[in-house]
């Protein structure tokens, strides 16, 4: 197979890193579906788990199937490392019960997922691990939340669901003044569009269940960045505690992978097509999409990506009754809280993804009762309009 340390470029890697072929000489990559290997000797066994030599032990934490996932995706963010996990959920769990200890803490965006901000306050917390929340995008609200006990800086840019966006370069440098990890959420731009690591961050966290499936058929994740901190401690958390990816799970998402950049494009292009459409229709409020020039940071999305993905969403006149009109006026679109698929979903967030935050939490959040957010997906735009207009007159 070719060497990708040479200066392969994007859409290439998406397609072709990652994989070594077996003795078989297949052309696509093969499912292993086995729990543990054979060795050749008890001397190999020996040395395999004392981990003087490489090689497969057990499939919670090696198999070759998801390390061909790692790999890629490493190759396509620009990381060293990569560790798959069970979902995007394990994925930021791992990285924190990684790298974090009682009497440590860490300065969150307050716009982040629902059950994100869950894990922080209702299940840290009982590690003594202690989180402040700031606007996304106030740089002075950041700085100020930062204590010395401060280990990691989180946050989504985008954020879901009113696709702020972070200036990743500043962040980095505020972060890394202090001694500080930033731990960037890529789940809505994806590598594709917009890479952290290269903006200064420390480690990309993505659900593998959204946009690089692509297809809505596996639930996953995946920790991205250095060989010492992803590559040996997060891995380390993994190979102990077993959020592990399923091989089949991999092998979907190399599928996936294999489109990403033809797909986000398309996604990217219905979605300004459409936020642009619904900035014209009277019953709505206001529309929250980067790639539009009224949207607060769209000087930083064009410098910062190169895409505006395809996330939006939109706040009614007329508050949850209205939200609720809309969404079961639908015929084509998908009622379902998951994202990231070619078919388009629509979802009310303050009563699905950010239901278990209390009002107040969804206030500051900016969650508004009206508030609709749209995964905008392969289909015909104008179908898409039509099925949205329904609930709009």
């Amino acid at each position: 197979m070719p060497d990708f340390e040479d200066d392969y470029k994007f859409d290439t890697l998406a397609v072709r890193a990652g994989q070594v072929r077996t003795h078989e000489a297949e052309h696509a990559e093969p499912i292993f579906t086995t729990s543990s290997y054979v060795f050749a000797s008890a001397a190999e066994a020996a040395a395999r788990f004392a981990g003087d030599q490489p090689g497969n032990i057990y499939s919670r934490f090696t198999n070759p199937t998801v390390r061909m996932f790692e790999q890629r995706l490493a190759a396509m963010e620009g990381a060293v490392a990569c560790v798959a996990t069970a979902s995007g959920m394990s994925a930021i769990l791992s990285t924190c019960l990684a790298l974090l200890q009682n009497g440590d803490h860490i300065v969150s965006s307050r716009s982040i997922f629902g059950s994100t901000t869950m894990l922080f306050t209702s299940y840290l917390a009982k590690f003594g691990i202690e989180t402040s929340f700031v606007d996304l995008t106030d740089m002075a609200d950041w700085r100020a939340a930062i204590r010395p006990a401060t280990r990691l800086m989180f946050l989504e840019t985008p954020s879901n669901p009113l696709t702020e966006i972070a200036d990743i370069g500043q962040l980095a440098e505020l972060a890394h003044g202090h001694g500080i990890l930033l731990v960037v959420d890529n789940c809505f731009c994806t590598p594709a569009l917009q890479q952290p690591l290269r903006l200064g961050a420390d480690i990309v966290i993505h659900s593998s269940t959204k946009f690089l499936d692509g297809q809505g058929r596996c639930v996953g994740g995946a920790v991205a960045g250095s060989e010492e901190v992803v590559g040996e401690k997060v891995f380390g958390f993994l190979r102990t505690a077993g959020p592990s990816m399923s091989p089949f799970n991999a092998w979907v998402f190399l599928k996936g992978l294999e489109t990403l950049g033809l797909r986000m494009k398309a996604h990217s292009a219905n979605a300004l097509e459409l936020a642009r459409w619904l900035e014209r229709q009277n019953a709505v409020k206001r529309v929250y999409y980067p790639g539009l020039e009224d949207h607060p940071q769209h000087h930083l999305a064009v410098r910062q990506q190169s895409g505006f993905g395809g996330l939006l969403s939109f706040e009614l006149e007329g508050g949850k009754a209205a939200g609720w009109k809309l969404v079961d006026a639908t015929r084509l679109i998908s009622i379902t809280a998951n994202l990231g698929d070619t078919k388009t979903t629509i979802t009310h967030p303050a009563s699905t993804t950010h239901n278990r935050l209390t009002p107040e939490q969804r206030q500051q959040a900016g969650i508004a009762d009206g508030l609709i957010r749209v995964s905008v997906g392969l289909e015909d735009v104008e179908d898409l309009k039509e099925d949205l207009a329904r609930g709009l007159g």
